[in-house]
């Protein structure tokens, strides 16, 4: 790999004479992670590879690709969106596979580490602003420059997760309730269609003691409702036991929404309360998933049963959701 790099490198960097400190990141179930530095005589620049696997095809389901997800990381760059810059997309000579490298940007993804140190401690206050200020800028990238993405509907959401779910033939009556619940209180195509992040959560930011530094993996971009991603960051299993704040564990709904409004864009707390119940049934038929495939699968990764497991965790909040105690 260090070797592949090096090579790469002295194509595209002007000046580079190789790079060092070569190291596979663990983390992302898809894509392979790379950190590496590129040696420069003015000062060594901190570089990321993110590639697909070898041998990996086009990108399924719901992936918008890596190619896609450059692009959209750089539009986002070049609009001042907390993003980090694309500074390569491999090419078949660069012998990487698919895939892009990007500077490397110092912080923390881990969220118990957020929500817990002390070097986050003035930070953690005015995180939920800040994420309504950076959706906004996410939601204001002009849809002429995006690259092809797919166009998500409720109603389409709602027809995938309930195929997603019936394909494992594991019945969940609260699973059967959100579904309903859902199909019920369907608000329809959304006035303002925008791009969506599709995956604005704790472990896709990059938090400092000053606050939001980036906005990681694009993978699940879409078009669609904005509100979508003010309901995912919202779900409960992104508080990691801060429950009683709504915003990563870290912050109130009525903060994020003033960012997000301050940055000029309208909130509707109706629709972002549908998709936090539709983000809520999504994670619990994702977990469904992983439970599917370390059961399946030759190769039993014991992360696949951890996370398999949390399904339970979404029953919980479903029913805090949809039939709270006392009504």
């Amino acid at each position: 790999m260090e070797a592949l790099l090096g090579r790469s490198v002295a194509a595209w960097c002007h000046g580079a004479t190789g790079v060092a400190g070569v190291v596979r990141l663990s983390g992302g179930a898809s894509q392979e992670t790379w950190s590496f530095d590129i040696v420069h005589p003015d000062g060594n620049i901190g570089a990321i590879l993110r590639r697909a696997p070898l041998g990996y095809g086009a990108a399924p389901g719901r992936a918008a690709g890596l190619d896609a997800e450059a692009r959209l990381m750089q539009l986002a760059y070049d609009a001042g969106v907390p993003s980090p810059r694309v500074l390569h997309v491999l090419q078949p000579q660069d012998e990487l596979g698919t895939g892009f490298v990007m500077a490397r940007v110092d912080g923390e993804t881990i969220a118990r580490k957020i929500l817990r140190d002390d070097k986050f401690a003035s930070a953690r206050p005015k995180l939920a602003r800040q994420l309504g200020t950076v959706a906004a800028c996410i939601h204001g990238l002009p849809l002429s420059e995006l690259p092809k993405l797919r166009r998500m509907t409720a109603a389409k959401e709602i027809a995938e997760l309930q195929q997603d779910y019936r394909s494992f033939d594991w019945p969940r009556p609260v699973f059967e309730l959100a579904l309903r619940w859902l199909a019920d209180h369907d608000p329809g195509p959304s006035d303002e269609v925008t791009l969506v992040h599709g995956d604005f959560r704790h472990g896709n930011l990059i938090i400092g003691p000053d606050g939001v530094r980036a906005v990681l993996d694009w993978e699940l971009a879409h078009t669609g409702d904005p509100m979508e991603d003010l309901g995912w960051v919202c779900v409960n299993s992104w508080r990691f036991g801060e429950i009683d704040k709504p915003v990563g564990g870290f912050g109130t709904r009525e903060e994020l929404f003033a960012g997000y409004e301050a940055a000029g864009r309208r909130v509707d707390a109706k629709r972002v309360t549908f998709w936090e119940v539709m983000g809520t049934l999504r994670w619990g038929v994702m977990c469904c998933g992983m439970m599917q495939r370390f059961r399946l699968s030759p190769d039993h990764s014991m992360e696949r049963a951890m996370i398999g497991r949390r399904a339970s965790e979404t029953e919980i909040d479903l029913l805090r959701l949809l039939a709270p105690r006392g009504t």
